[in-house]
């Protein structure tokens, strides 16, 4: 037998195995969560799927919370779970901090929504400003509210249609953006060059046929794209967390910026997963490129419904002037203001934000430790507090390899770390996020439970 044929029948004795680890953990789960099971059966006749979002819903059946505190939930049948989750990245400052609850109930006493401005817009709006190194900002109620504004503003000062965005990349859930999201491989098309494949029905011909789609890491695709001159922007995670965490390879993002600005495209950086759980200035100041526009929301809010925009002056005056309009009712509604006001100033400081990535950096290091040693068929990836292990044996570059992973393996080590108390992201393809209120015992219980996870396999 080949070495190749010998590391193929290695892969397939380990999927045998994930697949039987599989099959009675479904069944240890379906026992252990009839009270999220019954709820779900009665939400599904007045919700659709039984859930307020489709990120929501998965197999067997979501686990229904009753209550959140620190760093753990606790669902309706009692189980306890330390949150790795973390509202997909929004909760960097952990369930309920006690900073961020004083601000909120003070802020109860006076006032929820003004429909008027407050004090506390300037001073959020500085605090992001002094972070991000950008001086203007608008706030939204979301992320998918922060891109598509973000998105206009570049439409508006460009006089552009067009934009160019990458596969597997995802952006909210406004039309332009919910393409290619994660496209079937036979409707994608060449890899250098992807075929936009709508994630949605109701995505109309002109929007498919003004929204390009490109590989992530690769500069030469943007600037091919680039060359018509009709682009408006380039919207694009500067650490792609869509699918996992896919890095840009050394130079990609400094190419990036120098391709944009050479043809007049706007730069637009989502950080709406990243925010400042990469560091305290975010992604675009861990790795030292400054877009012309960036995206936030969720780690910003501390648990409430906040997004936020931002830029150059000479771009958002384009709201001053009156080009672009930006409304909202709740927009900087005071109560989502206090909340992140206390994120920004009191909890999510440098210090905390530094000792928290360092907590992180341990989880991942024990979780490699367990991968070197037992010599599986994964890897892990750390960017700022955030990290995962994906099973693929090499870093990935961009969607097309993050197709090659293998999910059969990905889902038994989510639903054995669910029934043992372990809450990672249902998708797996999203990443574990360690909150400031995450204990070292709590991020290193995750490896413990990985690390049993990967004995069994192994038996």
């Amino acid at each position: 037998m080949s070495t190749t044929d010998s590391s193929v029948s290695s892969v397939r004795s380990l999927e045998d195995r994930a697949k039987a680890i599989t099959a009675r953990e479904i069944a240890r789960y379906a026992e252990r969560t009839k009270g999220s099971q019954k709820a779900t059966e009665r939400a599904r006749l007045v919700l659709p799927l039984g859930v307020p979002s489709s990120f929501q819903a998965y197999d067997p059946h979501p686990i229904v919370v009753r209550s959140a505190k620190d760093a753990y939930m606790v669902d309706v049948d009692g189980n306890r779970y330390i949150d790795y989750d973390m509202g997909f990245g929004a909760l960097f400052s952990g369930h309920v901090h006690p900073a961020v609850r004083r601000a909120v109930e003070a802020q109860l006493d006076n006032g929820t929504l003004f429909v008027t401005p407050c004090e506390s817009n300037a001073e959020v709006a500085e605090m992001l400003g002094e972070r991000y190194g950008l001086p203007m900002w608008r706030f939204t109620n979301s992320g998918t509210e922060a891109t598509m504004d973000a998105i206009r503003v570049a439409r508006g000062v460009t006089g552009r249609d067009k934009i160019v965005k990458v596969e597997g990349g995802y952006h909210g859930h406004h039309d332009e953006v919910m393409i290619s999201m994660k496209p079937p491989l036979d409707q994608a098309g060449p890899a250098d060059a992807p075929i936009p494949v709508p994630s949605t029905a109701g995505v109309t011909k002109a929007v498919l046929g003004d929204t390009i789609v490109i590989p992530y890491n690769d500069p030469e695709a943007l600037e091919r794209v680039l060359r018509n001159g009709d682009v408006a922007c380039f919207i694009v995670e500067p650490v792609m967390e869509n699918i996992g965490i896919c890095l840009p390879q050394p130079g990609y993002l400094q190419a990036v910026r120098e391709i944009t600005q050479r043809y007049g495209t706007l730069l637009i950086f989502d950080e709406v997963k990243t925010g400042i759980t990469a560091g305290w200035g975010g992604a675009t100041g861990a790795l030292g490129v400054t877009p012309d526009l960036v995206s936030l929301a969720k780690s910003i809010g501390g648990g409430l419904p906040l997004g936020a925009f931002g830029g150059k002056r000479e771009y958002m005056d384009q709201i001053t002037l009156g080009r672009v309009i930006h409304l909202g009712t709740y927009n900087g509604n005071p109560l989502c203001m206090a909340a992140a006001k206390a994120v920004l100033s009191e909890v999510c400081t440098p210090e905390a934000t530094n000792e928290t990535i360092l907590r992180n950096t341990t989880l991942v290091d024990a979780c490699n430790d367990v991968i070197d040693s037992s010599g599986v068929p994964a890897h892990t990836i750390q960017f700022g507090a955030k990290g995962c292990v994906t099973w693929a044996p090499e870093p990935i570059r961009n969607y097309r390899d993050y197709k090659a992973t293998n999910f059969d393996l990905a889902f038994a080590q989510w639903i054995h770390g669910i029934n043992r108390g372990i809450l990672l992201p249902p998708g797996l393809d999203e990443q574990w996020l360690i909150s400031i209120m995450h204990t070292e015992a709590d991020a290193l219980a995750y490896a413990d439970v990985f690390a049993d996870f990967v004995h069994e396999l192994l038996a």
